[in-house]
């Protein structure tokens, strides 16, 4: 991805910009992430604090665990990001709400072990 990114929720209340490259981007197959979003996975890039902001209204806080947060519209429910304490200067962003969802380019598959085994994949990346 090349800045500007840039992303919204479905009603376009929740808006996010990016100024610098990602610094991962990753497919994530978690049973938390699975249940967040409702999918047999979900797909993130991650902008370190500083590069990003939200440009809309801000959106709604849940905190799904004791590490983990996850911000979503409190108008039309969509996964705008995700915080986890291991990582916190960093904001992860959904993929599938970038303005341009084609800018993502993952580089692997996260938390492969919890897969679902009737999702086929035939990508090539690394299954970690």
């Amino acid at each position: 991805m090349i800045p500007p990114i840039s992303g919204h929720c479905l009603c376009g209340a929740v808006r996010f910009t990016c100024t610098a490259p990602p610094v991962w981007q990753v497919h994530c197959h978690c049973e938390s992430c699975r249940r967040a979003t409702s999918s047999p996975m979900t797909s993130f890039f991650a902008m370190p604090d500083g590069a990003w902001s939200w440009t809309g209204a801000a959106p709604q806080l849940y905190r799904s665990s004791a590490k983990g947060e996850r911000y979503f519209c409190k108008v039309c429910g969509s996964q705008m990001g995700y915080r986890h304490a291991s990582l916190p200067d960093e904001m992860h962003f959904y993929a599938a709400s970038l303005d341009d969802p084609t800018l993502f380019t993952p580089t692997a598959h996260d938390f492969w072990p919890e897969h679902l085994p009737w999702l086929h994949l035939a990508d090539h990346l690394p299954k970690g």
